[in-house]
């Protein structure tokens, strides 16, 4: 083979392993992209958004394992995480926290209480149930150490904490942090919504 062609093709090949090494590195570490695929977080977010979620907020992790090698933060109330669903760890969900450890949470006719203190909801969407009945009262219950208690923004038609229990310090991934594209239909882009933090 003539040198200078060796040459190239080994820069190249040097250039796709490197970035193919940051590549895992980011998503392993820093961020990893999501996409919205239900109506349980409307109106915060709704069907088709993709969005970055923030790995490093929470921690650094063992890539592929839940032992933590640096803890950074803990996920705090209102904060919308990106978590391994309870009953099936094959499956990422999207929710808001609603109580952390510690936390005695109860809910009297769709009004959430934490700490005996009715909870301020502007974000709640308020539509009506169409998958099935919603749980309008629960608790009192106090959340024990490392767990923690997320609903939907769209209560109404939300599988949450209510029907499948605590999610695990262990099963969250990260922090939802930016939207970076939306759309209903490939010829229906949400330009107003690219680039918008998730709050």
């Amino acid at each position: 083979m003539n040198p200078r062609w060796h040459k190239v093709l080994r820069d190249y090949a040097e250039a796709l392993i490197i970035a193919l090494v940051l590549a895992f590195f980011i998503r392993s570490f820093v961020v990893q992209a999501f996409k919205i695929p239900s109506g349980s977080m409307l109106e915060t977010l709704q069907i088709g958004d993709q969005l970055l979620v923030n790995k490093f907020i929470y921690g650094v992790k063992l890539p592929f394992t839940d032992v933590t090698l640096l803890p950074i933060s803990d996920p705090e109330h209102g904060d919308i995480i990106v978590f391994r669903y309870p009953r099936d760890e094959s499956k990422d969900y999207i929710k808001r926290v609603i109580g952390t450890p510690g936390d005695t949470l109860e809910m009297r006719d769709n009004v959430v209480y934490r700490n005996g203190e009715r909870l301020d909801e502007p974000y709640l969407a308020g539509l009506p149930p169409k998958n099935f009945p919603p749980t309008h009262n629960f608790g009192p219950i106090t959340l024990p150490e490392g767990k923690y208690f997320c609903m939907g923004d769209n209560r109404e038609n939300s599988s949450d904490s209510r029907y499948w229990g605590f999610v695990d310090r262990s099963q969250i991934i990260g922090k939802a942090w930016r939207i970076y594209w939306s759309w209903e239909a490939p010829l229906n882009i949400r330009w107003g919504r690219l680039g918008q933090l998730v709050e």
